[in-house]
C-alpha cells in the first residue's frame, strides 16, 4: 500500500535532494531555451546576409538574480523548558538560470558595393560627434508614420515617387514624398538630388543613441531621431548600397556552439528526470 507522506514526515537530505533536482530542472531547461532564442536570432542574421543595409542582432544573455542560500535550524537549550532557538547559517549564493534580456543591433558600417543603378543610394558614415550616433534615411510606412532605415536600395514607382522596395516613401528634409518623374537624377554627395528646374535634399535623420531606436522589420527602425549636426561627416553615394554587415562565418560558428550548448544543457535535463524518477520511486517504498 502506498502512502503520501507529509513533508515533515521524510527524511531531510531526501527532501534536500529532491528540492536540488526541482531546480536543477529550471536551471537546465532556462540553459535550452536561450541557447534556442540565441538560435533564431542567428538563423535571421545568416538569413539576412545579403539583405543591403541589415544589421545583424547581437544576443544579450543575463543570469536570472542570484539567491542566498541559508540552513535552517534550531538550537536547543537545555532548560527545564525545552526552548530552542531558530538558527540561520548561510552556504552562499545560487544562480537558477540564465535567459535572454534582450537582442542588441550592431549598428556597425557595412561593406559598399557598387551596382551602378541610380537609384540604389548609400549612406556613408564618417567623423560623427557621438560615438554611439547614427545616420539614416527617412522613410514613411503604410501607416504615414515616419521611420528610419540604412536600406538605401530604392526604386520609383508608377507616379514617379522614390520609394523603397516594400512601396515606402523616401522623404526628403521637409518630410514629404519626393517626385523625381524617373530614374534619372543626379545625387551629390550631401544627399541633394539633381533634378530638371529644382534641387531636393533627402531626409537624412541622426539620432545621438542608436541603441534607442526599436528593429519594426521590413528594414525599418522605429525611435527618436532628428536633423544631423553641423560637425557630422559623411556622404551620400548613388549608384552604390550598403551591404548587410552579417559576418556569416562567425554566426555560422556561434550557431554551432549554441547548438552544442543547447546539447549540453539536454542531457544534464536527462539527468535530472532520471534521478527524479528514481527519487519518486524511493519516497513511494517508504509507504
Amino acid at each position: 500500500m502506498t502512502v503520501l507522506l507529509k513533508t515533515g514526515d521524510l527524511p531531510n537530505k531526501l527532501i534536500k535532494g529532491a528540492d536540488q533536482l526541482l531546480r536543477g530542472f529550471y536551471t537546465a531547461a532556462s540553459g535550452m531555451v536561450s541557447q534556442q532564442r540565441q538560435q533564431e536570432a542567428l538563423s535571421n542574421n545568416i538569413a539576412n546576409a545579403q539583405t543591403p543595409g541589415y544589421k545583424a542582432d547581437q544576443t544579450a544573455l543575463r543570469a536570472f538574480p542570484e539567491m542566498l542560500m541559508h540552513q535552517m535550524s534550531k538550537n536547543d537549550v537545555p532548560t527545564s523548558r525545552g526552548l530552542n532557538f531558530p538558527m540561520q547559517n548561510p552556504i552562499g549564493s545560487m544562480n537558477t538560470g540564465v535567459y535572454v534580456h534582450e537582442n542588441i543591433p550592431d549598428y556597425g558600417q557595412g561593406d559598399v558595393r557598387e551596382t551602378g543603378i541610380s537609384t540604389d543610394l548609400a549612406l556613408v558614415d564618417g567623423e560623427l560627434p557621438d560615438e554611439t550616433g547614427g545616420l539614416f534615411f527617412t522613410v514613411q510606412n503604410e501607416d504615414g508614420e515616419e521611420r528610419y532605415t540604412r536600406n538605401g536600395n530604392f526604386t520609383v514607382d508608377g507616379e514617379g515617387f522614390l520609394v523603397t522596395t516594400q512601396g515606402y516613401y523616401v522623404l526628403d528634409e521637409a518630410g514629404a514624398p519626393i517626385q523625381t518623374d524617373g530614374i534619372e537624377f543626379t545625387l551629390t554627395e550631401d544627399g541633394t538630388l539633381q533634378l530638371p528646374g529644382e534641387n531636393i535634399s533627402l531626409g537624412i535623420a541622426y539620432t545621438d543613441n542608436v541603441n534607442e531606436l526599436a528593429k519594426e522589420g521590413n528594414g525599418l527602425f522605429n525611435g527618436e531621431a532628428g536633423a544631423v549636426p553641423g560637425e557630422a561627416a559623411y556622404t551620400v553615394q548613388q549608384g552604390v548600397l550598403e551591404r548587410s554587415n552579417v559576418d556569416a562565418a562567425q554566426s555560422m560558428t556561434q550557431m554551432m556552439e549554441s547548438y552544442r550548448m543547447f546539447e549540453t544543457n539536454q542531457r544534464v535535463l536527462k539527468a535530472y528526470d532520471e534521478s527524479m524518477g528514481k527519487a519518486v520511486s524511493e519516497i513511494a517504498r517508504l509507504g
